[in-house]
């Protein structure tokens, strides 16, 4: 190659040789400063367009354990004010049970009655305030539905109990209460036959409870499990979204070094290649 002033060819070498050096630093600085080493659709499209995907999907998960969330509150609630009911009326089937001898005094019925309607009225008092974001699920309502997935295509029901207490007491106790608790809100222990016709009415209430509780207890549950296996998916998609655009910061910190080294070495190369046309004057010197 000719020795020339105008084209120095080993210095435009050294140039871009370190021109590439300090772009790839660049890029290092980037992925340790962020984290990642596709931050940028520029940085990997095809990953960033997978990775934006997944973050949108872990995102609309968030609105779905959130809703699933609502529904064991609601379920909690519901459940705590139906085992309350429940040990209400065991306790007025004590009462009842007590009032239906025919041998007890005019003082101690009165007594038992007293108890007796003091608990029965305390039933609408509980199921009223069964509630949580304005939902009980204890009145008969319609029942809840909440979002499974995030395409909604798949949901979760929360079923209402009626609970509520029917209007007056004419007739007899059925075996197991069709809808509501069977017993009427006029039902007292005034004598020995009302006492027992409201015993009866209490048994089949009881039963009527405790099988309700039991399958309120079963969605709850299954609410329960389907919210752990949705954080267990959102901690799945976030690992995936890691193992996408996450940079490896010990590899990064290594090539750093080896970079910095890189780019010191072509400056200096650079540095002596300037020097070329330097010598050209002595081929001018006497």
């Amino acid at each position: 190659m000719a020795n020339s002033v105008h084209t120095n060819m080993g210095a435009m070498v050294a140039l871009s040789n370190l021109n590439a050096t300090s772009r790839e630093l660049s890029v290092t600085q980037n992925r340790i400063n962020t984290g990642l080493k596709v931050a940028k659709a520029q940085d990997n499209g095809a990953t960033y367009n997978i990775a934006q995907q997944m973050r949108s999907e872990n995102s609309a998960y968030n609105a779905v354990a959130d809703g699933l969330n609502r529904a064991k509150s609601i379920a909690d609630v519901a459940l705590a004010a139906g085992e309350a009911l429940s040990d209400i009326f065991t306790q007025m089937r004590e009462k009842a049970v007590a009032a239906s001898d025919d041998s007890i005094s005019a003082t101690s019925r009165a007594a038992y009655n007293s108890e007796f309607i003091a608990l029965r009225d305390q039933v609408a008092s509980v199921i009223e305030n069964a509630v949580f974001d304005d939902e009980n699920i204890l009145r008969g309502d319609p029942d809840l539905t909440f979002l499974a997935n995030t395409t909604g295509t798949q949901t979760i029901t929360l079923p209402s109990l009626d609970l509520n207490l029917v209007a007056g007491s004419a007739g007899t106790a059925p075996a197991v209460p069709a809808i509501a608790i069977y017993l009427g809100d006029t039902a007292d222990l005034l004598s020995a036959p009302n006492a027992i016709l409201a015993r009866d009415r209490v048994v089949a209430s009881l039963n009527f409870i405790n099988s309700e509780l039991a399958r309120l207890g079963a969605s709850a549950k299954r609410v329960e499990n389907h919210s752990i296996f949705v954080s267990k998916l959102q901690d799945a998609i976030t690992g995936g979204i890691g193992n996408l655009v996450d940079a490896d910061l010990a590899s990064e910190s290594a090539r750093l070094q080896s970079l910095q080294v890189k780019q010191q070495l072509g400056t200096q190369a650079l540095s002596i290649a300037n020097q070329a046309p330097q010598s050209i004057l002595s081929l001018f010197r006497n």
